[in-house]
C-alpha cells in the first residue's frame, strides 16, 4: 500500500479542448507571479506609508492586495485546471515576474506612482496572455486574464488619482 503523503504532484494530459496548454500555463504562471510581487509590494505600502494621506492610501492598498491575494489561488487552480503545475518556489516566482522591488524606501507619492506603473505593466501582459488563450482555444483562462486585467487598470487608475 502507497503512503498517500509520499505523492508527488506532476503535471497531467486533460483533454478540455485547449490546444496545447503548456504556454497557456505559463503564462498564467507569469501572471501568478505577478499577482504575488505585486500582493507583496501594496502590502509594503500599506504596512509603510506615512504622512497626510496615510488613511486613504492604508485603506486603499488593503483593499487591493486582499483581492489579489484571493485571485493568486483562482489564478493556480486554473493552472492545475490545465493538468499543468503551479509555481511551488519564491525564486521560480521573483524570476517569472515583471514586478521589481524598490531600490530605497521610496515616500509615499513615490510608492503609489510605483504602484500604479505595475498595475498597468500587469495589465498590458494580462492582454497579451489573453490574446495567447484565444490562440489556443482556451476561452476560460481568457476570460479569467480580462477579468484579472480589468482589476489592475482599476487599481492603476485608483492609484494615480491618488497621486495627484
Amino acid at each position: 500500500m502507497t503512503n498517500l503523503t509520499e505523492v508527488v504532484p506532476a503535471s497531467e494530459p486533460v483533454e478540455t479542448g485547449v490546444r496545447d496548454v503548456v504556454p497557456v500555463a505559463c503564462g498564467l504562471s507569469e501572471a501568478l507571479a505577478d499577482t504575488y510581487r505585486l500582493v507583496f509590494k501594496t502590502h509594503a505600502c500599506h504596512w509603510n506609508v506615512q504622512g497626510p494621506l496615510f488613511y486613504p492610501i492604508h485603506q486603499l492598498t488593503e483593499a487591493q492586495y486582499t483581492e489579489m491575494f484571493a485571485a493568486a489561488d483562482v489564478i493556480a487552480e486554473r493552472i492545475r485546471a490545465l493538468g499543468q503545475l503551479a509555481p511551488a518556489r519564491l525564486c521560480d516566482v521573483i524570476k517569472a515576474s515583471a514586478i521589481e522591488d524598490p531600490n530605497k524606501q521610496p515616500s509615499a507619492q513615490a510608492m503609489i506612482e510605483d504602484l500604479a506603473a505595475d498595475h498597468a505593466k500587469v495589465a498590458a501582459r494580462l492582454h497579451a496572455l489573453i490574446t495567447l488563450a484565444d490562440a489556443h482555444d482556451d476561452p476560460v483562462s481568457a476570460d479569467l486574464m480580462t477579468a484579472r486585467a480589468a482589476f489592475h487598470e482599476t487599481a492603476a487608475w485608483m492609484l494615480r488619482a491618488t497621486a495627484k
